[in-house]
């Protein structure tokens, strides 16, 4: 598995009839899905388009990270981001056709009602209508492209693009890692990089979802993962890192404190000291009964300084939540 690709299209060309019976087929090995993965184009690229408004960005800027969950409503999620004029975000959990979604390009329709450009990473493609709650929200029994995934959004066109693999062995595919395996998928977490150009320089922003289903150690090997690619891509450069870590999940009483990415990050030179106290989930239209409130979503940096966090409900104006995690927003100084 390579560190990270940069190939770039502008519509991720679909599976094939042919790849999709090879799966449903296919002995659940980690090593059938590696060869599975490699064949899959959409899985190995990175689609790219909206439209920037902006040559440079500032040398402060705002940046939000947030995990939208499939994003059943593009334009809600779009009224919730304009309210906060972000820069840059970092989005998570995008549904690219699928039929929970209406099938929608939701990342290209948020950046569309926002002015700004784009760049998605498929994380899973999925041959499954969803979960118990979601397959409510099917009008079709098919998804038409079955992608879901992350991605960025920001005010300037990028001057380059990373996908970076966080894993290959199938974890929600395999027979053996304990994942609920009834809706087919392949891929694995990942993180969606882009180097942007500032007054003061460049930055490179990260939007990033690790994995939910593992303890921390696995974690902690995403995190080594994806700061090594970082330093690959984006050499010597100030780095945002933004997204849902999945930080306490699988562990005893789901305390974050027993995660060991973050004293990992620390070593490599991250700071995570701009995040506020603060459980970061909620219940939606789709986590209907969570069982506990968890601190799931963060920034780490590296150079430069940040304000801190803010903690934005994921609420509509009546009161519907468009997410089971909330937004969260800070201000970064590129030239501190």
């Amino acid at each position: 598995m390579k560190l990270y690709e940069t190939a770039t299209c502008p519509q991720l060309p679909p599976v094939t009839a042919t790849q999709k019976a090879d799966i449903l087929a296919a002995d659940r090995t980690a090593e059938i899905h590696r060869s599975l993965f490699i064949r899959v184009e959409a899985l190995n690229c990175l689609e790219t388009g909206g439209r920037a408004d902006k040559a440079v960005l500032q040398n402060s800027l705002n940046i939000a990270a947030w995990n939208v969950e499939r994003c059943l409503n593009p334009l809600g999620t779009a009224d919730l981001l304009r309210a906060q004029n972000p820069d840059v975000v970092l989005l998570s959990e995008m549904d690219n056709g699928m039929a929970r979604t209406g099938q929608r390009n939701t990342i290209a329709e948020v950046a569309d009602a926002l002015g700004m450009q784009y760049t998605y990473g498929v994380e899973f493609f999925e041959m499954g209508l969803g979960g118990p709650t979601e397959r409510p929200y099917c009008a079709d029994d098919f998804n038409a492209l079955g992608f879901h995934g992350n991605g960025i959004l920001s005010r300037v066109t990028p001057d380059a693009v990373a996908l970076i693999r966080l894993d290959d062995h199938g974890h929600w595919f395999c027979s053996d890692t304990g994942a609920d395996l009834d809706q087919p998928r392949i891929g694995g977490r990942m993180a969606v990089a882009a180097i942007l150009p500032c007054d003061a320089g460049k930055i490179c922003v990260v939007s990033t979802h690790f994995e939910s289903n593992s303890g921390a150690a696995g974690r902690q090997s995403q995190m080594d993962r994806l700061m090594a690619a970082i330093d690959a891509f984006a050499p010597g450069l100030p780095v945002v890192i933004g997204g849902d870590l999945n930080t306490g999940n699988h562990l005893p009483n789901a305390d974050w404190t027993q995660e060991t990415l973050f004293a990992a990050a620390q070593r490599h030179g991250y700071d995570w000291q701009a995040n506020a106290d603060g459980m970061t989930t909620r219940k939606s239209l789709l986590t209907l009964h969570p069982d506990r409130a968890m601190k799931l979503d963060w920034f780490a940096i590296r150079g430069g300084t940040m304000t801190p966090t803010s903690i934005i409900p994921a609420l509509e104006p009546d009161g519907t939540p468009l997410s089971d995690h909330e937004l969260i927003c800070a201000y970064y100084n590129v030239a501190d």
